[in-house]
């Protein structure tokens, strides 16, 4: 084993790492059933996927906008 991985394996965990982890193995099982494909083999393009992104950036700023007015 590599002197890189040895130091991995040595570190401690990290719970909110974990939890991050567990929820992107959720999402991807969930994402393979509904599209048939990994995100890796997905075949879409550069502009589906620079749409893609820009529609979870825009929700993610209703979201933070939602919760400030909550936090008020």
């Amino acid at each position: 084993m590599s002197d890189s991985k040895k130091k991995y394996f040595e570190m401690h965990t990290d719970g909110i790492v974990e939890d991050v982890k567990y929820i992107m193995d959720k999402r991807s099982e969930e994402g393979q059933k509904e599209y048939g494909t990994t995100l890796e083999k997905n075949p879409e393009g550069f502009d589906t996927w620079l749409n893609e992104l820009q529609t979870e950036l825009l929700d993610a700023a209703l979201y933070i906008q939602k919760l400030k007015k909550i936090n008020k």
